[in-house]
């Protein structure tokens, strides 16, 4: 029978079947961090010639044999092969074919459990560090918005049911508060990310004196794994991150189902612009708010991601387990879409159109003032719960009558209280009832403005 080609196959005296070949290849997953496993092999190389087991002249052939991969793989000259099955094998085996027996020599001390944690952190760790630079973009543009429009009301809502007139500012630096708890989450998710296995071998450690400080450092890690079993078969930080990514999604599509919304003929609040919708193939009159609604769809998918690695670990034993190959495809894939929607996201509302006359007349319909004119009449002296039961007689009777709150006199409103006097009307109007939410955090104009700076402050930091 024919020599086995694998690197690990001195014990097999058979071939393996190809359709097994096949199934438990994960070549076209991750290759995507390749150049991680390169440099995390360079770092492991020094190591061991620190630990005496590679001479100066060994250590710089296969330093200069992995440089050289490396960048053929980056000019796309060098191509993958499936029979090698992943990302370790196929370099390793690039290696020896470019430097000869000393490329056999790398892989002491260390085994794929550990050494694809490795790569794997430190792949994430960069995908965290970026999807946290889109967010930081996209609360600029909220930011930039925000001073854009800080005169301009809107009706807010609770139930979908309008509520009280808010600054559209302030509607926009909720979602500010939202992105900046994720880039919080996802910051401290980075430091469990932030931890280096190699040195763990497959599970009990390495017999060779590996200084794993040195090579933590030497890859930018803030510090080793404590347990060398943990270590290799630790993926909670994956669904840590995922678990942060979903939450992203999750703020995303809230703010996409109001975008969809708003920008209906029924509310028209905004307009979207062309570049950002699409038409529709029988309807000519269709301007479809496509890319809000894929985003919103999308959530479902980072959702997916998040629950296929919890399925994965639920039930594995200590300590490496083949599932665990199945760890990186949705994870990657749940990065690569929350990417691309925050970046898609920040695009299309700074090209969105706010429709202020319309905002104008509908901040001043449904009774959004009704809690100011309860207020005023707690300052007269009525207690709170008869205020609002006063309130309440009013709203019925307007809607009886088909008319505004703005609309009634002041003859009108005595009838429900004496404490109603001639200056009842100031109170009833969509720009007292902003100025008068004049405490931290509230809708007033000088609060929102105070607000805005702060999260100037907080993106400059």
């Amino acid at each position: 029978m024919a020599k086995n080609k694998k690197l690990w196959g001195g014990r097999f005296k058979g071939k393996t079947n190809k359709e097994v070949e096949a199934f438990t290849s994960s070549i076209n997953v991750d290759k995507k961090f390749y150049k991680q496993d390169i440099l995390g092999s360079v770092a492991h190389a020094k190591a061991l010639h620190h630990a005496g087991i590679l001479n100066l002249k060994e250590l710089n052939r296969i330093v200069k044999g992995l440089n050289e991969i490396l960048k053929g793989l980056q000019s796309n000259r060098i191509k993958f092969k499936d029979e090698f099955e992943d990302v370790h094998m196929n370099i390793e085996q690039l290696l020896i074919e470019k430097i000869g027996p000393t490329g056999k020599k790398l892989h002491t001390g260390r085994s794929r459990n550990d050494q694809v944690s490795t790569d794997l952190r430190m792949y994430i760790k960069d995908e965290v560090v970026s999807v946290i630079g889109l967010l930081k973009g996209l609360q600029t543009t909220l930011i930039e918005l925000a001073e854009k429009y800080i005169d301009v009301i809107i009706p807010g809502y609770t139930h979908m049911q309008r509520a009280q007139p808010v600054l559209f500012s302030h509607w926009l630096l909720a979602y500010f508060e939202m992105f900046m708890r994720d880039r919080e989450r996802l910051a401290d998710a980075f430091r469990r990310v932030d931890v280096m296995p190699l040195g763990s071998g497959a599970l009990a450690g390495t017999s060779f004196k590996i200084d794993r400080e040195h090579v933590a450092k030497d890859l930018g890690f803030s510090r080793i794994s404590r347990n060398s079993m943990d270590a290799v078969s630790d993926r909670d930080y994956l669904i840590e991150v995922c678990s942060a990514l979903s939450i992203v999604m999750m703020h995303l599509s809230r703010l996409s189902e109001e975008i969809v919304i708003w920008s209906t003929y029924e509310f028209a609040f905004i307009e979207l612009s062309d570049a950002f919708t699409t038409g529709s193939s029988v309807m000519p009159q269709k301007k479809n708010p496509d890319v809000a609604e894929l985003v919103r769809g999308k959530t479902g998918r980072v959702y997916g991601s998040l629950m296929a690695l919890m399925t994965v670990m639920k039930g594995l034993p200590l300590a490496y387990n083949r599932d665990m190959q199945e760890d990186k495809e949705p994870v990657f894939d749940a990065f690569d879409t929350v990417k691309s929607c925050i970046s898609i996201m920040g695009n299309m509302i700074a090209a969105t159109k706010v429709n202020k006359e319309v905002l104008d007349v509908t901040a001043r319909k449904g009774f959004l003032t009704a809690t100011e004119i309860a207020n005023y009449l707690v300052d007269k002296g009525l207690p709170f719960r008869q205020a609002h039961e006063v309130v309440g007689k009013i709203i019925a009777y307007c809607i009886d009558h088909n008319m505004q709150l703005e609309y009634m006199s002041v003859a009108e409103f005595k009838k429900f209280s004496d404490k109603f006097d001639v200056d009842i009307p100031r109170f009833v109007s969509a720009e007292h009832s902003v100025e008068a939410k004049d405490l931290p955090g509230g809708t007033n104009p000088s609060r929102v403005k105070e607000a805005i700076r702060k999260a100037q402050a907080m993106l400059g930091a």
